[in-house]
């Protein structure tokens, strides 16, 4: 098995359509992600899948129970053709020192700010995070996280398809690495198009996705 990059959270594969990619994944994996919540006043919501351990995937969509949101809804999903892998989450042991220690060693990831989401049974989960987008538009370089004391995703008891790998391709992965290594964590780059792909074990061998 390759080399899971340290800290990882979460891996990020945005939709413009939330079912259709759910029953995609169940089709190409035998796994049926289980529903994460709704992003109130974002109109997002999500579908969730254990990658071992802590790691875990977001499939995240427009909620059409929602009334549309008076800006961009997270992610463009509302932009995007297809599925597409956007970007990841490490959760590094405290979160201000993280950004601290990264703004010294040259790479701002942004200020943390504090996010929630209500899951199907009622249970308000609060985070805070930093802005990755901003911070680095190309989804290449993970953004930062912290659950505080809201339950972590997995504790819920994730279905599981065990993440293989992690990869990504860049058109100069020189520029990428050190911003890597200011957050203390590691991505295999390779030059190509900006691009995410993970893969992931499953009974019937393994299977990628972009």
């Amino acid at each position: 098995m390759d080399t899971i990059p340290a800290h990882l959270d979460h891996l990020v594969l945005a939709t413009p359509d939330l079912a259709a990619t759910v029953a995609e994944f169940t089709r190409r994996t035998g796994v049926q992600p289980v529903a994460g919540g709704s992003h109130v006043g974002l109109g997002t919501r999500n579908c969730l899948v254990g990658l071992g351990g802590t790691g875990y995937l977001e499939i995240i969509g427009p909620d059409p129970e929602q009334s549309a949101p008076g800006g961009p809804r997270p992610f463009g999903v509302d932009g995007l053709p297809t599925a597409r892998t956007l970007t990841w989450a490490i959760s590094p042991p405290d979160l201000d020192a993280a950004v601290a220690s990264a703004r010294a060693r040259g790479y701002d990831p942004g200020p943390p700010r504090a996010m929630s989401r209500r899951t199907p049974d009622g249970t308000l989960l609060r985070w805070r995070l930093t802005d990755g987008a901003a911070a680095h538009p190309s989804g290449l370089v993970p953004f930062l996280i912290d659950w505080g004391p809201s339950r972590h995703p997995t504790a819920a008891g994730l279905p599981v398809t065990p993440l293989r790998s992690l990869t990504a391709t860049a058109p100069d992965p020189a520029e990428i690495r050190p911003l890597l290594a200011a957050l203390d964590t590691a991505l295999p780059l390779r030059e190509g198009p900006v691009g995410l792909s993970f893969t992931v074990d499953t009974p019937g061998g393994p299977v990628r996705f972009d």
